[in-house]
């Protein structure tokens, strides 16, 4: 009898007309960023968030250095953040010469603690930014109310809440600036690929122009001016039409996408909930008021030493369990450009003890079933 065909941690999928837009693409005279699928994602991205202003990137990465431009972070300014976070939220801040300041985590879901943000601020901070982990929304409400009251700018990491929502406002346009990811394992993905989000309209004309390496192009192309000329900082921070083809086909099949993947997630919660009660493991906790879009989920171990020995005996199933981000904190480039203020418990206990289980939309009741019985198998639950 064979192996059973080895479970992926992620698939991305084709979920619609991916192909065929790409070839439209393809035969349009120009293919450079900016023509008629950014458009046309750029309308959809604002209408499922709201009416905000998006502007397509790169990356999500891409948009957390715009979003860095356009809060005109200076060398010496201090950006509060999480330490457990994928190192674009920080690297964006290092490069305008900025000190990422790491605090720590909140024990339930991961994201920046309100209370560890609120006792890191200084003069010299600039910028909170909180990461959406596993599209779940951070606790904005305390986080606006700390940025109103020391006038600092509050920029969300929401690479992971894409159709995810905090109090029925999607996540990315509840700060200031929002940057989304849709590379290859987010949900709605174009292998590459981000968008910046504009909650404060005064905001867009730079933006537009720091998207334009630094030239008001935008603005040309609307008749405004007769010529386009530099005029501010800026990169090129287009993705390409091919791009923004491959994403408009998974924009159309967004809610379709999402909702495969909370059935899988609801799936995993309830039927490991005899793991949670079994004692020294935690499963996603999902605040009151936050709507999450499936994007992972995962186990918390009482030690790493469980956390590997877990991993260890899915892989040995054919189950692409993983864990995830080594904390910024304890990495080299972490001592190098970053200070962290606090203890840091929760976040050491997510970087050691943190187990991420396969999740993709086209996941078959099969899959499902086998990396439960896994994951009990281990515990010796049911």
């Amino acid at each position: 009898m064979s192996d059973p065909e080895r479970i992926p941690f992620s698939r991305p999928a084709i979920v619609g007309a991916e192909a065929t837009y790409i070839d439209q693409a393809l035969r349009e005279p120009a293919r450079q960023g900016g023509g008629r699928f950014t458009r046309q994602c750029h309308a959809a991205l604002s209408g499922t968030l709201g009416g905000a202003d998006v502007l397509l990137t790169q990356s999500c990465t891409a948009a957390l250095e715009m979003a860095a431009l356009l809060c005109d972070v200076k060398p010496g300014d201090e950006i509060i953040m999480p330490s457990f976070t994928f190192v674009s939220g920080a690297n964006a801040f290092v490069l305008r010469g900025a000190v990422p300041v790491f605090v720590d985590i909140d024990a339930a879901t991961q994201n920046l603690d309100p209370e560890s943000a609120a006792q890191a601020i200084t003069p010299r901070t600039r910028a909170i930014v909180p990461t959406h982990y596993a599209g779940i929304g951070a606790d904005m409400p305390r986080f606006r109310k700390l940025a109103a009251k020391h006038q600092l700018r509050l920029i969300e990491d929401a690479a992971q809440g894409f159709l995810a929502t905090l109090d029925g406002k999607p996540l990315g346009t509840l700060g200031d600036i929002g940057a989304l990811s849709f590379h290859d394992t987010k949900n709605v993905s174009s292998g590459e690929g981000g968008a910046l989000v504009l909650s404060d309209p005064a905001l867009l004309r730079r933006a537009e122009i720091v998207w334009e390496k630094g030239t008001n192009r935008a603005e040309f192309h609307r008749g405004a001016v007769d010529k386009y000329t530099w005029v501010d900082v800026g990169a090129s921070y287009l993705p390409s039409e091919i791009t923004a083809a491959f994403l408009l086909a998974q924009l159309e099949q967004r809610e379709r996408i999402t909702q495969a993947r909370r059935e899988i997630w609801a799936s995993y919660h309830e039927r490991l909930a005899g793991v949670g009660r079994s004692g020294g493991v935690s499963l996603p906790h999902v605040p009151s008021g936050a709507f999450h879009n499936g994007h992972l989920y995962y186990l918390i171990l009482e030690s790493k030493a469980a956390r590997d020995r877990l991993l260890q005996h899915l892989n040995q199933r054919g189950i692409g369990a993983v864990f995830h981000y080594v904390p910024l904190h304890s990495s080299p480039g972490g001592r190098r450009y970053a200070r962290v203020v606090g203890e840091m418990p929760s976040t050491d206990r997510a970087g050691n003890c943190l187990v991420r289980l396969p999740l993709w939309a086209g996941m078959t009741e099969e899959h499902v079933d086998r990396v439960v019985r896994g994951v009990q198998e281990f515990f010796g639950t049911n």
